[in-house]
């Protein structure tokens, strides 16, 4: 038999047993949707990640004191504010605390992660005020404080009518709201607390410290200048500046090797869980096809003794397997980008799908149908015809 005939008998085989087939066909359309959906959402979380980083920019240090050296854990405010001085590759620096506090309003508590920041830190994070205005050099020990949206929403539902000028307390201390910006994830060079958090002017910040310091810093350098010479000039400055204050100096470039080597490592790692439902997917088409054979012994036996040849009998039964897997393969793909796509949304990701992994999941659910329909195929096509034919 040739093997479009073989094709329309597979095809009419399984429009016979719709059930079986649909059965077959699920596990096929799980698998391959599992691993496009499960790569494509890997990639997205890079694309994120990697967005986090381009919108900050790349010219970006973050200093912190080297807890492991002995060395003093703080970083002295007057010298950090002296480093573009004495860095030629450095152009603007903001160093800044952060500790938890209680923020009391209208009676109700909520833990908060607060950062005592400089101007400088609005510019070099990006940060858009929405409501308001940003803390500026000029507040100093001024009681004032900028607060996220998230936040701003949170004080609200607790009963606040309108949150620009309003008071709250934060530790015991009052003070009078602002500003409000954009949250933004702690992604990138950001510290944590951009997010849900509030800020506060530095200085401000170290009369409510229990021991007060600059704990980190971001350090903007020019752009023609290498991470590697900004890094190893604050080095050198901060050990000549504060009794041989040893710092840690990583820079976006170093993270941004990190975080795609770890987002390649994640990918890989989600597309190999849905591969396993794949296999799972695969050893199911195997099953229903063995069923198959086993319900059509007779119509093989049958077909053998009409003069088909032991090739025929396992080419339709490859065929059917084939096309199980293939309407499987590329149902699941429109599956997968629908499950991707939801993830996208609900998760206020950019939608990513991987082509490649849509190319490679047809492809791999056609290695699938003719790897775990082989058995069965061979299986029929060695039945002898006169026990075929006694069979019932």
């Amino acid at each position: 038999m040739i093997w479009g005939e073989n094709f329309s008998e597979a095809l009419g085989s399984l429009w016979d047993a719709k059930q079986r087939t649909l059965l077959a066909l699920l596990g096929i359309v799980i698998g391959i949707g599992s691993v496009i959906a499960m790569v494509s959402a890997g990639e997205m979380v890079k694309n994120q990640v990697m967005k986090a980083f381009t919108d900050m920019g790349t010219d970006l240090l973050a200093v912190e004191p080297n807890q492991d050296s002995g060395t003093p854990r703080h970083i002295p405010f007057a010298a950090a504010l002296r480093a573009p001085k004495y860095c030629p590759a450095i152009t603007q620096v903001a160093p800044y605390t952060r500790s938890f506090v209680e923020v009391t309003n209208k009676g109700k508590s909520f833990n908060l992660t607060m950062l005592g920041v400089t101007q400088s830190f609005g510019d070099i994070n990006k940060l858009k005020v929405l409501k308001g205005r940003f803390l500026s050099d000029l507040d100093l020990l001024m009681p004032f404080c900028v607060i996220t949206d998230k936040v701003e929403k949170r004080l609200i539902e607790g009963g606040m009518q309108k949150v620009l000028g309003a008071q709250i307390l934060v530790d015991n201390r009052i003070l009078t709201i602002c500003g409000v910006i954009r949250h933004e994830p702690m992604s990138g060079m950001r510290p944590d607390g951009l997010d849900s958090g509030i800020l506060i002017p530095i200085s401000m910040s170290f009369r409510m410290m229990s021991n007060p310091g600059v704990q980190a810093m971001l350090a903007k350098f020019r752009e023609d200048a290498a991470w590697q010479t900004a890094a190893n000039q604050i080095k050198g400055y901060f050990a000549r500046a504060s009794r041989h204050l040893d710092v840690n100096v990583r820079s976006a470039e170093q993270l941004i090797d990190q975080q795609q080597a770890q987002m390649r490592l994640f990918t890989l790692l989600l597309g190999a869980i849905g591969s396993i439902s794949l296999i799972v997917g695969g050893v199911g088409v195997m099953n229903v096809m063995l069923v198959s054979v086993t319900e059509r012994t007779k119509e093989i036996g049958i077909r053998r003794a009409l003069g088909a040849m032991q090739k025929d009998i396992q080419q339709q039964f490859l065929m059917e397997s084939l096309l199980l897997c293939v309407a499987g393969g590329v149902i699941g793909s429109f599956a997968g980008v629908g499950v991707a796509y939801g993830l996208a949304a609900f998760n206020h990701w950019d939608f990513f799908v991987s082509m490649d992994a849509i190319a490679i999941g047809v492809v791999v659910s056609c290695l699938v149908g003719i790897f775990f329909g082989f058995y069965p195929a061979r299986q029929a096509a060695r039945l002898s015809p006169i026990d075929a034919l006694r069979s019932e």
